[in-house]
């Protein structure tokens, strides 16, 4: 999934990282997910961070590390660029709402069968 992002990118995937990672500690907690939403001018419900944090802690600890960070970029950006090629154009916000119901058993995951229910919905 990483081979997607280009080199300069996971450049700039780090950094806002950092920024997000208001103390330091290699992590990004729920609340400083919150805080970096909020800085541009977002202003996403507890539950729509919630949703986010499930859709990126892939180990379960409530936190994101770098590469759970960069994995949940990866394919958003996948995603988006598939949409986009067939013609659809969706917004990040809409991008995450398709993942969340996609994601049937919750794990933060698309298997192969949740990803045929889906396509087969549409």
């Amino acid at each position: 999934m990483k081979d997607i992002i280009r080199e300069e990118q996971i450049g700039e995937f780090l950094e806002a990282f950092y920024l997000f990672d208001k103390d330091g500690d290699g992590f990004i907690s729920i609340e400083e997910l919150g805080n970096a939403m909020r800085s541009v001018d977002e202003n996403p419900t507890i539950e729509e961070l919630q949703i986010m944090m499930k859709e990126g802690d892939m180990d379960g600890k409530g936190t994101m590390e770098f590469g759970e960070f960069l994995n949940l970029m990866a394919i958003k950006m996948k995603l988006m660029f598939v949409m986009r090629s067939i013609g659809v154009k969706v917004t990040e916000e809409e991008l995450g709402l398709m993942m969340n119901e996609a994601d049937l058993d919750g794990d933060g995951l698309i298997d192969y069968q949740e990803f045929v229910r889906m396509m087969l919905s549409v």
